[in-house]
């Protein structure tokens, strides 16, 4: 009950993302599950209902997100850009997230529970060079010394790169840092390490 309390006194005993009164529950961000405040947000019925159930969405509901999108809580910025990347191509989300602004660690969240999707809305998965799926986090190792454009490093083969990020919307890239140095790499020219 505590956790509920402190939403409610949060979010002003209002669903932080559309703002109505009626029928409050507490809606997790995955992929938290814990019962800390700041990893849940406050919603009404038909909110929580289209969060967990993608064939309910109702894009007109989602306007209210032009307002809740500014919100300074973490958790609700998470749950706005994810259902805006999910209602993108309707055309107006795709203005607010344009406008949309997140910490870095923010958006981090926000991408690590959206399957990524390419134009024609299918899944983006990033595949090692022996077809290995990629995840966010993973240690992969260079098979191929590569040439760091714009600096005259060169990252050598056998270098391992711990706890990659995944680029969002390209399955052939991932980042990592070589030598101290962010570096985007091409899939093609790593394995993931077991």
């Amino acid at each position: 009950m505590k956790l509920e309390q402190d939403l409610m006194e949060r979010a002003s005993a209002a669903c932080e993302l559309c703002s109505s009164n009626q029928e409050l529950q507490v809606y997790h961000v995955p992929p938290h599950q814990d019962k800390e405040s700041e990893h849940c947000v406050l919603t009404c019925t038909i909110c929580y209902q289209q969060l967990t159930d993608d064939s309910s969405i109702d894009a007109n509901h989602w306007r209210c997100l032009n307002d809740s999108m500014w919100n300074t809580n973490p958790a609700v910025q998470v749950t706005a850009w994810r259902m805006l990347t999910k209602l993108k191509n309707e055309g107006w989300p795709q203005d607010l997230l344009d406008m949309m602004y997140m910490e870095d660690d923010t958006l981090a969240w926000a991408k690590e529970g959206m399957p990524a999707t390419d134009e024609s809305g299918q899944a983006i998965i990033h595949k090692d060079a022996n077809g290995a799926v990629l995840n966010a986090g993973d240690t992969v190792v260079l098979i191929k010394d590569l040439p760091v454009k714009g600096s005259s490093m060169v990252a050598k083969r056998g270098t391992a790169v711990r706890r990659i990020s995944l680029v969002h919307d390209n399955a052939e890239h991932i980042e990592g840092k070589v030598d101290g140095q962010q570096i985007v790499i091409l899939t093609k020219f790593v394995k993931k390490s077991s």
